[in-house]
């Protein structure tokens, strides 16, 4: 793509790598992207490339290493009266609101805000994979209604689920819905036998992708290959210092 602003680092400029995918693009190969680094939206495969920047990087959870934290238990605790349905990608007008509301809340003026239901629609129809909706409801005092408070779009990769896009009640936000579907789908991981979670990029130094690095067991794709994200502090630490001993100086 040609450069646009960056979304995520003030001042920065963004180029994507990207390829389309279509109806018969084969598991095998859009299981080999994703572990690469690529990331998708309908049927456009994308990662970023940019000149002068490497801080985009893929992050997913290893699911069998993974342990909640305190604050996530809490979590947990509080959303244990959701009941989870998973289905195919088959919008409602009831998950279009939501989903209106929750970007107008936000994200508003970030490019998805003036989407119109048949827009919605080829944002989940459209898929070379095998991909779920995994709605979150909350249930009456009575029990005879239910309310839609959160959902997910996501991938049924060999090797993981990977979650695309997910929204929720803005008024729920005391309920962290957003780290909680996150956890759900750990257990959902755990529970079928997958092995990680793949999260999207996480960027240093954006507050928008801080909440990622509180979950443990958080690899990151850096140098082609996933290390631990403790192994990743250790590398840009490194390379920092490199930086800084070529750094000219002032008499030079």
């Amino acid at each position: 793509t040609a450069p646009r602003p960056c979304a995520y680092l003030p001042g920065q400029s963004e180029r994507l790598l990207f390829t389309w995918a279509s109806k018969g693009t084969s598991p095998e190969l859009y299981d080999y992207l994703s572990i690469m680094g690529f990331r998708r939206s309908r049927m456009v495969l994308y990662r970023p490339t940019c000149p002068h920047c490497s801080a985009c990087l893929s992050a997913r959870i290893r699911v069998d290493a993974f342990s909640p934290s305190k604050s996530q238990r809490k979590t947990v605790r509080r959303n244990s009266g959701l009941e989870r349905v998973i289905s195919l990608p088959e919008p409602d007008s009831e998950m279009f609101k939501l989903f209106k509301r929750y970007v107008s809340a936000r994200h508003d003026g970030g490019g998805m805000d003036d989407m119109s239901i048949q827009d919605f629609k080829r944002m989940t129809d459209d898929s070379p994979t095998r991909t779920r909706v995994i709605k979150y409801f909350e249930h009456s005092e009575e029990g005879a209604e239910r309310t839609l408070v959160a959902a997910a779009l996501t991938d049924i990769l060999q090797d993981g689920l990977s979650m695309l896009y997910s929204f929720y009640d803005p008024d729920r936000m005391k309920n962290s819905l957003g780290t909680y579907m996150i956890l759900d789908h750990i257990d959902i991981a755990k529970e079928n036998g997958i092995k990680h979670v793949y999260l999207g990029y996480w960027v240093p130094g954006s507050k928008k992708m801080d909440y990622k690095r509180k979950f443990g067991s958080l690899e990151i794709f850096v140098d082609k290959a996933w290390r631990d994200i403790d192994e990743y502090d250790g590398i840009a630490r490194e390379r920092s210092d490199e930086l800084e001993d070529r750094a000219p100086t002032d008499n030079l």
